[in-house]
């Protein structure tokens, strides 16, 4: 990492976590991260997993009750599968490979403020897996001829799914090692075996609560998801912000070197 990639500030903000990140020093950061997770390979292989979701919106077209089969496919695909595995692929790897490899303690020893390194890596997550997870679920609910609702619920319920996903493993990248495996067992063994038998499990899993956000704006039933809105869309935002701060607070009480 060159001297001129992470810019200075003075030798008290170091550790700092207050204070709104001054954009001469957050757009280098941002930059920097961007560039770490978007490889051609990464981006070419789950580009084509969201393929997929076109090809079932055309399939689905023709379907008696094509609005309700594609918004179980999206809450099946969508919310289940493409939004958390995209998201875990990215986000974790912002802060996650940097430290695994030793290379963040040479970002860690300059004198930024711990919330802009934090918050950077939770952005360049963000720029890559919104439109990778959106754009092939907004288009499968186009094809399919659903209607305006479903495709703006089928878009709100994946964007706030990313949300919360991107914060929560760009935490879980710096916090554990092996975060793909940490993160794939959040996903398949929590929220998709455990939190999807038992109602109250589900209160602490994203999944239920985006899928509520489906339900909700389709007026789709899907199972466990009477959530009112205001609260399926606010705790996944919640969980974003926190985990935001908690990567922030880990930046700054840990030793890296």
């Amino acid at each position: 990492m060159s001297e001129s990639s992470v810019p200075t500030e003075p030798a008290a903000a170091a550790t700092g976590m207050g204070g709104t990140p001054r954009p001469e020093a957050f757009r280098p950061l941002y930059r920097l991260f961007l560039s770490s997770i978007t490889s051609r390979g990464r981006l070419i292989s789950l580009g084509l997993l969201g393929v997929i979701a076109v090809v079932v919106g055309a399939a689905i077209r023709h379907e008696f009750d094509h609005t309700t089969a594609w918004v179980r496919f999206a809450s099946t695909f969508g919310l289940s599968l493409i939004a958390p595995v995209v998201a875990l692929v990215f986000a974790s790897a912002t802060l996650g490979n940097p430290s695994e490899d030793g290379t963040l303690v040479y970002l860690w020893l300059r004198p930024v403020r711990r919330r802009q390194i934090a918050t950077a890596a939770y952005a360049a997550a963000m720029t890559v897996v919104l439109p990778l997870v959106i754009t092939p679920l907004a288009v499968g609910a186009i094809v399919a001829d659903t209607g305006s609702r479903v495709v703006w619920g089928t878009v709100w319920a994946n964007a706030v799914a990313v949300t919360a996903y991107c914060g929560l493993f760009t935490w879980l990248g710096l916090r554990v090692r092996r975060p793909l495996a940490w993160g794939l067992a959040y996903i398949l063994i929590w929220e998709g075996f455990v939190a999807g038998a038992s109602r109250g499990a589900s209160r602490v899993a994203l999944r239920a609560y985006t899928r509520a956000i489906l339900s909700r704006l389709t007026e789709v039933p899907l199972r466990l998801s009477s959530t009112p809105l205001i609260v399926a869309c606010l705790v996944p935002l919640i969980v974003a912000a926190a985990t935001v701060w908690l990567t922030a607070r880990r930046l700054a009480r840990t030793d890296v070197a």
